[in-house]
Formats: structure tokens, sequence, C-alpha cells
């Protein structure tokens, strides 16, 4: 199941001439990060206060939507709006310019703006199951050549591609242009048997395969078979579209069988300001796949291909939509610690009272069903949204970190998983039968 964020669509009136990070001191600079979902998450001080934030090739601007109740000092503030991808218009923030942002000891912002939305509903921790305060785009890129390595979880910042290691050898280089501050790349599409050069966004802040506009592409026909289905929450709301596969997405020399194409309907994209011939995306799911070194001073991008490459396109298999809601404190028996007793001349008695226990208190999460596909097995199985889930698989879900429950669920062939739900206070098992909803069929 893909963490619904799609977030790279939203596009700002106010691009302006920020500087962006630079490298102090040093000639580079090595940022370890956490991945969840195949979304890059580091933290990042702003104006002396510790955050967490997503990085995101997608989006221009820096963009702020909770502090969980952290004080941050913002000073010249002015309010704007935004329009994103989604159903309605516009989002109301505010603009705070000359902020002191640092990542790791020597990347430096001195003079960040950060645009903060207003939206409360607008939280993705609950889609990602960590603490999220933010999203890091175009300015983090600007200046220095990236490199990510996804195997590794490390980001590295070089001053210029002097500095590169030998291993730079190793990696296929692109040319990459950077428009509207973004990154895009020309790569083949393969729908069936022929395939089109297309212009495709380098999307870090999306979780899917591949996205195309079929409203872009002339003659387009979807594949057969196709789903309707949620694909993401942008700024402006909830966006809905298509999914099936194709049959190849190929990179220069890379080539990646039957990815999993997400089509969004014309109306999500009626207000986004594209770039020319711009025919879609290419996120995380394809990306990860690769070491990416991002070199936006030389309008270059340079992939690795790591042991993941020729890894399937899974596609959740139940058709659940499952969010983080809240944590709560959970009461655990343990077993009180044996006594040791020493009683000299280098003997010692044990005292093992059998019936002693402790108890300890730890803080679970608690997740639930945001939504269902419509016609997958979590449907038709009587799931509805406000389901709190038990277990999944024969495991506690509040042992389990919501990536791995969505690990679980996806697949590209039939099998059984149990679910425990429980509705009113009502436990409820459930076996579900995972399946492929859009399996390649070759005509």
């Amino acid at each position: 199941m893909k963490i619904k964020l799609l977030l790279c669509f939203v596009w700002c009136f106010w691009i302006h001439g920020q500087e962006g990070f630079v490298l102090e001191n040093t000639n580079k600079t090595v940022i370890k990060f956490k991945l969840i979902n195949n979304l890059i998450f580091i933290p990042m001080t702003i104006n002396g206060v510790e955050l967490n934030f997503m990085l995101d090739s997608g989006i221009a601007e820096t963009l702020l939507f909770s502090l969980e109740n952290k004080d941050v000092d913002f000073k010249n503030i002015e309010k704007i709006t935004f329009r994103g991808l989604g159903e309605t218009v516009s989002v109301d923030a505010l603009k705070s310019i000359n902020n002191n942002v640092t990542i790791g000891k020597n990347f430096i912002d001195k003079s960040h703006t950060v645009f903060i939305v207003l939206d409360e509903e607008f939280n993705i921790s609950q889609d990602v199951g960590i603490p999220v305060n933010g999203i890091l785009g175009y300015y983090f890129f600007k200046n220095h050549p990236v490199e990510i390595n996804y195997l590794n979880k490390t980001i590295t910042i070089y001053k210029d591609s002097s500095e590169f290691p030998k291993r730079i050898k190793k990696y296929s280089e692109f040319p990459m242009t950077v428009e509207l501050n973004k990154p895009y790349i020309i790569a083949d599409v393969e729908m069936k048997h022929e395939k089109l050069s297309s212009k495709l966004l380098l999307d870090l802040g999306n979780t899917d395969s591949v996205w195309l506009f079929p409203s872009l592409i002339k003659d387009f026909i979807y594949n057969r078979p196709n789903i309707d289905d949620f694909l993401g929450r942008g700024f402006s709301g909830d966006i809905f579209g298509k999914r099936s596969r194709i049959n190849s997405l190929s990179i220069g020399k890379f080539r990646m069988n039957k990815p999993i194409a997400s089509m969004p309907d014309e109306y999500s994209i009626q207000h986004l300001r594209l770039v020319k011939d711009r025919k879609g995306s290419i996120g995380s799911e394809v990306l990860r796949r690769f070491s990416l070194i991002f070199d936006y001073p030389g309008n270059k991008i340079c992939f690795r291909a790591n042991k993941h490459l020729n890894d399937p396109f899974l596609i959740d298999g139940s058709g659940l939509e499952i969010k983080q809601d809240g944590l709560i404190w959970e009461k655990e028996q343990v077993k009180a610690q044996t006594a040791k007793i020493n009683l000299g001349n280098n003997e010692t008695n044990v005292y093992n009272n059998t019936d002693s226990f402790q108890y300890k208190f730890s803080l679970k999460p608690i997740f639930k069903v945001s939504g269902t596909r419509k016609d997958s097995p979590a449907q038709k199985s009587g799931i509805i949204k406000g389901d709190e889930i038990v277990t999944v698989d024969g495991k506690k879900a509040n042992e389990l970190t919501l990536n791995k429950i969505h690990q679980i669920l996806k697949t590209d062939e039939s099998r059984k998983v149990t679910i425990e739900i429980k509705r009113n206070e009502i436990p409820r098992k459930i076996d579900l039968f995972l399946e492929d909803p859009i399996p390649y069929i070759q005509e």
C-alpha cells in the first residue's frame, strides 16, 4: 500500500531569489536519513529548534505545517495563498523570511524562507507513522551536488563536482533540466508495445512508481485492467484517478518491467502550472532502486543501480487505507527480575518468586481505517472507515509500524491475510484474500 502524500505538485506564486543552503568550512558533509515507504526524512534546525522534515525534489519552497508544541521564533511574516493538486483551489499560508536553518554541522542557510500552512487538518504524520513537521524542496539541492544512497540511508553534499569520489565512474550520467525550481529528465514510457520519449519530473516526495497525465498525452489509452483509486492528498484536496500497469519504464540502459502507473483525473491537474512538454513524474518507488546524484548546478543527474533494481512492483492487495490515529499508554505485565543474595563463602542462593510481577507502561500507536478501495477485498469484507486495526497476519498492530503494515499488505499474487479489527469495542477477525487488482495483460 502506498502512503498517499504526493505533495509534489504544489506551486507557489512567490518564487523568489533565495540563495539556498551552502557548505561551510568543508568540501563535503554526510547526513543520515530515515527511509519510510521510500520517503526520506531528515532532521533540520530552524532558528535553534530541531524539527523533522521530508525531503522532496518535487516542490519549490520549504513548507511547515506542524510544530508539535515546539516554539519557533518566526519573524517578518505575511499572509499568502498556495495553489496545488486537488479538488479545491487554494490554501492559506504565512510566509516568513530570513530564518536561520541548519542541517548537520556544515549545511547552512542564514536567510531561509519558510511557508507555514494554516490548515490544521493537513498533517502527514498520521500517514507516515512518525512526527513530520514540514517538507524541504529546491533550496536543499540548488547550490551543490547531492548524492542519495538508499542502501546506506545517507545523503552526501559535495562542494562541487570536483569532489566526486572515484566511484562516480560507475554511474550513468543523464542531462537534467531545472524548471520552475524542479528537476526533469527524459525517459521512455512503454504502455504496451511502443516506447514514448517523455519529459518527467524527478519526484522524491511521490511514493508511487510513475505518474502520467492522460490529458497531456496524445491518443492516450488506459491499459486494462485498471482501477479507480484514491491517489493521494495535495494541499488543495484529495486526488483521484486510475491505476494500471504499463509494460516498462526505461531510463537510458535501465529498464524496469511492469511498473504501476497512476493517472490523476483532469480535475486534479486543472490548476497546475505545468512546464512545457511535461507528461508526468517518476516517483520514489523507482528512484529508490538507484543511488542518485542530483547536480542542479551542472544540469545533470547520475544513476547507479542498486540491488533493488529488479524488485517486482507490488500493490496493496487489500484495498485498505490506514492511518496512525494517535498513541495510547499500554500497561504490560512483566515478570520481576530474579533476586540473588550473596551469603558469603563464594556461595549464592537464588530467590525466585514465581508470583512476583511488575508493570511497565509504554506508548503504542493506534491504527485506524481511513477508507477502502472500491470493490476491493477490504470493502467486500465489510471493513469500514473508523475500524481500529488490532492484529495483522497474527501480529499485534501496535507492535508494528505503519510502514510494516503496508509491506505485509503488498502483493503480486493471491494469498490470505487475517486482519482483526475492533468496532465499537467489539473485536472481529476477517480473512482477506489479497490479490493484484491490475495484473499486466499482454496483448
